[in-house]
């Protein structure tokens, strides 16, 4: 399932009915939206904290709602304004959040703005937004055992790959 404009006006109506007046005096709205696996639509905003570094993204709330549900995310989307007066604009997960997506695989859709309307947004897989994922090193999807010359080196590598696929498949690109 990909974002898709039924799951952006989730976003945005949570982001204008949360900040509705300006509560915070900044004039900043932001909230997300996702599909969960079972087709629901989960939805959340920032939490705010007076130590930055303790704040959440919009996403949070409804990635933890999934959890708690026993759920996969499918696709996902972040809209946020800095001002009333300004439009919501589609927002790429920052890296945390692609992080929290990637526990659900690389086909997780999430809302990428237009580079020249942000306001617009094309749907992408997490592995196309985040191409160089570092898991992808720890579960060989780049570079099978099968290309190596080496015998001794591709030893190491289905030891390796077994280990890890022994550990389960919780690594994010294995899914």
């Amino acid at each position: 399932m990909k974002v898709d404009q039924a799951l952006v006006d989730a976003a945005i109506g949570l982001a204008k009915s949360r900040y509705a007046g300006d509560p915070d005096g900044d004039g900043w709205a932001g909230a997300a939206a996702m599909y969960a696996s079972d087709g629901r639509t989960l939805t959340s905003v920032f939490v705010d904290a007076p130590n930055a570094a303790a704040s959440l993204c919009c996403e949070t709330g409804a990635i933890a709602e999934a959890h708690k549900l026993n759920l996969g995310i499918v696709a996902s989307v972040c809209v946020s304004r800095e001002r009333p007066d300004a439009p919501l604009v589609i927002l790429t997960p920052c890296g945390i959040c692609q992080e929290r997506l990637a526990y659900w695989g690389g086909d997780v859709q999430v809302g990428v703005p237009l580079a020249d309307d942000p306001t617009r947004w094309t749907s992408l897989p997490l592995r196309e937004v985040q191409p160089h994922y570092w898991a992808q090193v720890l579960t060989r999807l780049e570079h099978p055992a099968e290309e190596s010359t080496d015998r001794e080196e591709q030893e190491d590598i289905r030891a390796f790959d077994e280990a890890m696929s022994e550990e389960g498949e919780n690594l994010p690109w294995s899914r």
